[in-house]
């Protein structure tokens, strides 16, 4: 018998590298890029979280990360490393992903979000015709065969406002963003981490900056 089955969608898993470069990019934003100290956290974490596994060390991660062209050797007398532009870049999107991955719907702008609306780029999804859609919106394939169905052939075929099918736009909505960071000693003070933030706002508009609007 042909038929749909449908089961329980199970994300696929991260690779060992890919989890652990979330982390040690997560790590070298709190270390302002100093590569020993934030593979020496990586170390710590991995001893109480047990991050690797007995065929993937953090040996093997570093030794990928160099031949991903993500670190190159800075002093191999003193074997210090020194990161790449490309993890810097890697690390810029990271941060955009953060601050502007969950944006609210809002006015038309540059910025993707879930919701569709206003936009540049059509998508898949039809719906019916409402008030307010523009004209290059409407499917005139799917309307003319919903007036086909719905008025018959005949000499006076006619289509009507509930015969349109419009197609969906990627809606795009707008923000504007002033950055001013505060790098007093309160930033830090009692324990509280509050310039981490402030960095990954920085580098997520460096990233905004770079690819949308050089």
């Amino acid at each position: 018998m042909i038929g749909f089955r449908f089961s329980k969608y199970d994300k696929p898993d991260q690779t060992p590298f890919e989890r652990l470069f979330d982390i040690f990019k997560q790590l070298l934003t709190y270390t302002s890029g100093d590569v020993g100290e934030a593979i020496s956290w990586l170390t710590e974490l991995d001893k109480e979280y047990q991050l690797t596994t007995p065929d993937y060390g953090i040996g093997d991660f570093i030794q990928e990360l160099k031949d991903r062209g993500y670190l190159r050797d800075d002093n191999p007398q003193e074997g210090s490393m020194v990161i790449t532009a490309k993890t810097e870049q890697a690390i810029r999107s990271q941060a955009l992903e953060k601050i502007f991955g969950k944006l609210k719907k809002g006015k038309s702008g540059n910025h993707s979000t879930k919701y569709t609306g206003t936009g540049d780029e059509q998508g898949s999804d039809l719906r019916p015709f409402q008030f307010g859609d523009s004209l290059d919106q409407i499917s005139m394939l799917e309307s003319m065969k919903n007036a086909q169905v719905n008025n018959g052939i005949s000499d006076d075929f006619r289509i009507t406002e509930n015969d349109l099918e419009v197609r969906e736009k990627e809606h795009k909505t707008q923000t504007s963003t002033v950055l001013m960071i505060d790098i007093s000693h309160s930033m830090i003070l009692y324990g509280e981490d509050r310039i981490t933030p402030a960095k990954n706002v920085a580098m997520a508009s460096s990233r905004i900056n770079k690819t949308q609007v050089p």
